[in-house]
């Protein structure tokens, strides 16, 4: 099941705080990136965060889920309804998170 655009949209307007929020359209799911780096994505229109430590230190009750067949369980965020979490959380994953690579 692919995620809607709606839903992208209301992820995309609890992030609105946050400078540098962007998205890639991948197999009918989104990655989410933040200041460059991926943060997490939208699959089956559930919004999931790598498993950083700061992430799991702020949401020690989320449920690891696997975002697509194949892929490395994620962070299940069930708390997509405050901005402020939201926010708080992507800043704290933001140094934890591994620098774009560079395309040839």
């Amino acid at each position: 099941m692919a995620s809607s655009k709606e839903y992208l949209d209301f992820i995309l307007e609890q992030l609105s705080g946050l400078d540098e929020i962007s998205y890639r359209a991948m197999m009918g799911e989104y990655i989410i990136y933040y200041r460059g780096r991926i943060v997490g994505g939208i699959y089956d229109d559930r919004f999931m965060v790598k498993p950083t430590k700061s992430a799991a230190a702020m949401m020690p009750d989320a449920d690891r889920e696997l975002p697509y067949e194949g892929a490395k369980k994620m962070l299940l965020v069930d708390n997509v309804e405050s901005r402020d979490f939201l926010r708080n959380l992507l800043e704290a994953m933001y140094d934890e998170l591994p620098a774009a690579k560079k395309r040839k």
